[in-house]
């Protein structure tokens, strides 16, 4: 694993730096899409989706592993079962925390997300359209592919183009009365999701464009630094050699 900010010898994640959130996570992957699409255009765009599919699928794998390690089958419930983050108090105290509402159930789950933090960062930084567009549009459905490629999740509309965004997930086991809470001993911190964000956009950049994209991940950090400071900064560094692909 990368730097000494985590203790997994009980299975828990201790969050060691509050400063580390929702539009953290977000700014990551808005300033990988500036950079990429500004130095390879079309290329850059297409890079970009591909590193959020491949960094999506990283985290449903992760998933997976878990539930394989419990003896669970890899059915939607345990997908939400098994997810890895909560909402964070700094994005409650905002009034920009995640807003999710379920519209129905069998024979699909249709969600309504109405408020949703990396919506609100993206704005912020005037790329809702564009970065908010392509990250929305292929994250969610990558991290089920990930979690289990025969399930079937659909992202109909985004906030960023309607007043809600519509997730669908088809053939669910689950209504309204079943127990879908996440297990706290699988979630992981936005420490670890924010390190995991920017080292695998950077992995993707540097495959396809060597040098240049090289260039583009330090361009990212140093406005990192600038804008969020070096502390913050080294912890992201700490994570360098981390594997993401498997779970701990």
């Amino acid at each position: 694993m990368g730097a000494g900010r985590h203790d997994i010898s009980e299975g828990k994640w201790r969050n060691n730096h509050m400063g580390f959130n929702e539009k953290v996570h977000a700014y990551i992957a808005a300033k990988f899409y500036v950079y990429l699409t500004e130095a390879f255009g079309e290329r850059g765009k297409m890079a970009f989706i591909h590193a959020t599919q491949y960094y999506a699928e990283q985290r449903g794998r992760r998933m997976a592993q878990r539930a394989i390690r419990d003896g669970e089958p890899l059915t939607p419930a345990n997908y939400y079962r098994y997810g890895e983050w909560v909402g964070t108090e700094d994005m409650k105290a905002e009034g920009c925390g995640n807003t999710m509402t379920y519209q129905s159930y069998l024979p699909e789950a249709v969600m309504h997300i109405t408020q949703c933090p990396w919506c609100a960062q993206f704005k912020e930084m005037g790329l809702n359209a564009t970065a908010g567009a392509e990250y929305c549009r292929h994250l969610d459905n990558s991290i089920v592919r990930g979690f289990n490629p025969y399930l079937t999740y659909e992202v109909d509309q985004t906030l960023q183009t309607a007043e809600y965004c519509i997730h669908r997930m088809k053939d669910v086991d689950f209504d309204g009365d079943t127990d879908l809470s996440k297990k706290p001993e699988n979630l992981r911190d936005f420490e670890y999701h924010c390190a995991h964000s920017y080292w695998t956009y950077s992995e993707v950049a540097a495959a396809v464009f060597k040098s240049g994209g090289e260039a583009v991940s330090s361009n990212v950090m140093a406005d990192f630094i600038q804008d969020y400071g070096r502390e913050m900064a080294d912890i992201l560094a700490g994570y360098r050699y981390t594997n993401f692909n498997v779970c701990d």
